[in-house]
C-alpha cells in the first residue's frame, strides 16, 4: 500500500474556504535518467490525483514527468455540507492509493 497523507480541517463554518493538503510517497522517476551501465531507468509517476467532496469532484490534476518524488499538492475548496473527502492517486505500472476524510459543517 502506498503512504499517503492528508490534511483536512476536522471542522469548518458553512461557505469558509479551506484548505487540503495531500502528500504522496513515490519517487516520480521520470524516464530520462540512466544506470551505471547507461540503460534508462524506466518511468514510474504519479499520472493523476482526484479529491471528490462527496461525490463530487472538487479538484482534479494531471501530473507529468517534471514532477519532483513526494508531490505535495495543496488546493482549496468551500466547506458547503458535512461529509467526506475521497482522494485517489493512479499513474504507471499499476499504482494506485486513496484514502478518505471527514469534515464537519457548522
Amino acid at each position: 500500500m502506498a503512504r499517503v497523507v492528508v490534511n483536512v480541517p476536522a471542522t469548518a463554518r458553512r461557505g469558509e474556504i479551506i484548505e487540503i493538503r495531500t502528500l504522496a510517497g513515490h519517487v516520480m522517476e521520470n524516464g530520462f535518467r540512466r544506470t551505471q551501465l547507461g540503460e534508462l531507468v524506466p518511468r514510474d509517476i504519479i499520472t493523476r490525483f482526484v479529491c471528490t467532496y462527496n461525490g463530487v469532484e472538487v479538484f482534479r490534476a494531471d501530473l507529468h514527468p517534471a514532477i519532483a518524488a513526494n508531490p505535495l499538492i495543496s488546493f482549496t475548496t468551500v466547506a458547503t455540507e458535512s461529509g467526506k473527502l475521497e482522494f485517489r492517486w493512479t499513474g504507471d505500472n499499476g499504482y494506485s492509493a486513496a484514502h478518505s476524510a471527514t469534515i464537519s459543517v457548522v
